[in-house]
């Protein structure tokens, strides 16, 4: 079972930017990415990268959020710049193995005007 501790949300303007970072504990990880969920709305995929370091992207981030991986600290970051007000959700972050998808337990964004 891996665990997955992260950090990095909070307030900011719109325009602004905020890192979120996903430690996760465990090995054999193989893809790792961020899901997030607004209030009222279904949680949806934002960004992934793989094992390999092969990113994908929601079409509402790309050219905006930046995925990273530290394979050997087991870290993913989100890198979010020119955040806008439909940002705003709780983040997820999660780490697939053999076994299934482990789940953070969230972290807030909240984007003000």
């Amino acid at each position: 079972q891996v665990q997955l501790v992260e950090s990095g949300g909070g307030l900011v303007q719109a325009g602004g930017s905020l890192r979120l970072s996903c430690a996760a504990s465990g090995s054999s990880i193989n893809a790792m990415g961020w899901h997030r969920q607004a209030p009222g709305k279904q949680r949806e995929l934002v960004a992934r990268i793989s094992s390999g370091g092969t990113t994908s992207y929601a079409d509402s981030v790309k050219g905006r959020f930046t995925i990273s991986r530290d394979s050997a600290k087991n870290t993913v970051y989100l890198q979010m710049n020119s955040l806008k007000l439909e940002d705003t959700a709780v983040y997820f972050c999660y780490a697939s193995t053999r076994s299934g998808a482990s789940w953070g337990q969230g972290t807030q964004v909240t984007v003000s005007s």
